[in-house]
């Protein structure tokens, strides 16, 4: 990660630009875990950017954007619900990370007052719940409608999925006022968490990383009876609009919710102690890992709901209201031992095995150390009591050994692959002349364990996408006597070896008739195949999408391009030189090539495999003379109105190159929210950066 400037080093220019990027970057992430339900950073991260972006504000004041994240609000519908706009605007809270944080909102809430510091004012706390924001609205007594927070302003019509939930009751007791939104949080408990995962693993469907986002997802389920089987929660702790007030404090009206047949956290407090709230935040800490729920902090309220209206609110959070969030979450266990993976390029990643521990809710049993040099920086040893740390959603990592006993046994890296085998283990040099961080099996295809990693790759979406056929399925071929996939090739004799087999596919457990002739199906559809999908799935190293249909409009045919990889792998300089001259292709690529077709096993496997398909040409691509044509374009961050291929497909289409990273020749960068390194080293060029609209104008199709 690029080293971030300092904020009191910060000219002016630097800032704004500094602004720009962190409102892509956390309008991507809002979305990430608003909308999708799938966040690509932790909470502690997300936070992180949220505190600089507010303090550069906060020293530029008048460079803040018209769409600053500060005033930003969740994320904006998905579009996969009708639309409800909230009575009231369901806000977001601001945050505190230390004691000092709080007291310092304390003391500002005070100020605002214009009260002195032992005029007694009371204060709730109570959990923040990691769940999804829920507003349910309730006219004359009956549920009218229920809504997801959304962008603060509109929210999603999940009405049919919040009367699935138990703790929501569908009507509300006799003198309850003629409209009540009670607002709260949907959670997942723990427990039921982990009986969704197992179910999932058994069904052989993606599992769900946390609580959270389990719970967001089975709320926001097109299916209201997935809703029903998934045993959701509710606890109530605000409300939006009300026609008439049922009571004087916030403590009161939650404890009302109770009598109305709502669930109210019992941890909620009301003190007029400040150093109690902080108490009462440090005992939930202890409590955390114990509670059948995901909680990420601990939220403060103004209790006297008459102070709340003096102090009312800024942009997008409450004065009188702020969200106390726990550290990244951590606990001591053994390290056991240390198991080395060999992935499909041979690289060995080390994996820590550990005595079962639960860090925040996930029950963490081993997490990747990455490298030696990982192992080596921390001082690991077998046996030595290791501290592992989950912040938010990130898998979890081991950060540092807490005590190392006298038997603790040092760990020596393997000279030699863990597969049968046993081939040698070489450490490369960079382009840098260094040696690099990580050590790979020499054996290529020959290696057990990079053949099956290549087969699982092999069968991925990108490549031949073979539906039924996936991770799982690989692992019991590989491993089966009867009926093996070693190769790419075995996948296309499967069905004429099943039927010589004495121990047929459909007899099996798993399997049946029906399963196994879909399988067959599916395969046999893919034998037809686009020239640029089989290079690809080749998986040779260095040789991604990109380049793979570089490679493939270059050459047009898998004959033309078999031999000219033959050329290049036999050293011939004129089918080198021609290689090098194409977009996408550098050293890396070459070598990479050269090695994979002067290897007999993987030669073989290739030409075996083509002897199978019917491998579709790759036609040229016809392009229309352009304002952009001749120039090079790269794209970055997130599309909303194009996926990244149809962007690179729309450029070339136009004459304009495509790159992969931005240099100096880089002409046109196009920029969609979470633009990061790209960005800064294009503003560092002074090449030109537009954002998705502009790149509509430029090429005419507005």
């Amino acid at each position: 990660m690029t080293a971030q400037i300092a904020i009191d080093a910060l000219t002016e220019e630097q800032a704004g630009q500094e602004l720009k990027r962190l409102a892509a970057e956390l309008a991507a992430h809002n979305i990430a875990y608003h909308t999708n339900d799938a966040p690509k950073v932790s909470d502690a991260e997300y936070d992180a950017f949220k505190r600089r972006n507010i303090a550069i504000e906060t020293k530029f004041p008048h460079l803040k954007l018209p769409e600053s994240p500060t005033d930003a609000v969740g994320a904006q519908p998905s579009g996969k619900f009708r639309n409800i706009t909230h009575a009231r605007p369901m806000l977001s809270l601001d945050n505190a990370f230390t004691e000092e944080d709080v007291y310092d909102f304390m003391a500002r809430v005070r100020r605002q007052l214009d009260i002195s510091d032992d005029t007694p004012l009371r204060w709730t706390a109570e959990p923040k719940i990691d769940g999804l924001s829920l507003s349910i609205r309730y006219e004359n007594g009956e549920l009218a409608y229920a809504a997801t927070r959304g962008d603060g302003t509109i929210g999603e019509d999940v009405t049919a999925n919040a009367k699935m939930i138990k703790d929501i009751p569908h009507k509300l007791p006799a003198g309850v006022p003629a409209i009540v939104e009670v607002r709260g949080e949907v959670y997942m408990a723990k427990s039921d968490f982990l009986a969704l995962n197992e179910a999932a693993a058994k069904a052989n469907r993606d599992l769900y990383a946390n609580p959270r986002n389990a719970a967001a997802g089975s709320l926001r389920q097109l299916n209201a009876n997935v809703t029903r089987e998934r045993n959701l929660s509710f606890f109530a702790y605000a409300w939006g609009e009300l026609s008439e007030q049922v009571a004087d404090a916030q403590s009161a009206v939650v404890n009302l919710f109770a009598t109305w047949g709502f669930k109210v956290n019992p941890l909620m407090i009301s003190t007029d102690n400040p150093q109690e709230v902080i108490e009462h935040f440090n005992k939930i800490g202890l409590e955390r890992s114990s509670l059948p729920y995901d909680i990420d902090g601990v939220v403060y309220k103004v209790d006297d709901l008459a102070t709340q209206k003096r102090l009312g609110f800024v942009s997008r959070s409450p004065r009188w209201a702020i969200a106390h969030k726990f550290p990244a979450e951590q606990a001591i266990t053994t390290l056991l031992g240390i198991d080395i993976q060999v992935g499909r390029t041979g690289a060995l990643t080390p994996v820590a095995r550990l005595e079962p521990v639960n860090v925040g809710g996930v029950v963490v049993s081993n997490t990747t150390l990455h490298n030696a040099d990982e192992i080596a920086r921390l001082g690991l040893k077998i046996g030595d009591r290791v501290v592992v740390q989950r912040a938010g959603d990130v898998v979890p990592q081991l950060v540092s050994v807490a005590s190392s006993p006298e038997n603790a046994v040092p760990f020596s890296f393997p000279t030699v692959c863990p597969c049968k085998l046993q081939t040698a283990v070489v450490t490369e040099i960079t382009a840098t002349g260094e040696e690099s961080a990580v050590r790979r099996c020499s054996g290529d295809f020959i290696c057990p364990s990079q053949r099956k990693e290549h087969l699982k790759f092999f069968v991925s979406r990108d490549a031949f996408d073979i539906e039924g056929l996936g991770d799982k399925q690989i692992e019991a071929f590989f491993n089966d006597d009867a009926l093996p996939i070693n190769t790419p090739e075995d996948i296309f004799t499967l069905a004429t070896r099943n039927t010589e087999s004495l121990q047929k596919l459909e007899n099996r457990e798993g399997y049946g008739k029906t399963s196994v002739k879909k399988l067959f199906e599916a395969i046999e559809a893919k034998r037809t195949i686009p020239l640029q999908r089989v290079i690809y799935a080749l998986g040779i190293r260095h040789v991604g999408q990109s380049t793979s249909k570089a490679l493939a409009r270059h050459y047009g045919d898998w004959e033309q391009f078999r031999a000219n990889a033959q050329a290049v792998a036999d050293g011939d300089q004129k089918a080198i030189a021609e290689l090098t001259e194409l977009n996408d292709i550098g050293t890396a690529v070459v070598e990479s090539l050269a090695k994979f077709f002067a290897g007999a096993e993987t030669a073989a496997m290739a030409d075996n495999l083509v002897k199978h398909l019917n491998v579709e040409a790759s036609r040229p691509v016809e392009t229309i003379s352009s304002s952009i044509t001749g120039l090079t374009v790269v794209f970055t961050g997130s599309l909303v109105r194009l996926t990244r291929d149809s962007a690179k497909e729309m450029a070339e289409r136009y004459g304009a190159k495509v790159g992969s990273s931005v240099s100096a020749k880089t002409d046109i960068l196009v920029a969609g929210p979470g633009a990061g390194s790209k960005l800064k080293k294009a503003t560092d060029l002074g090449v030109k950066v537009i954002d998705e609209e502009e790149w509509f104008k430029l090429v005419g199709e507005e």
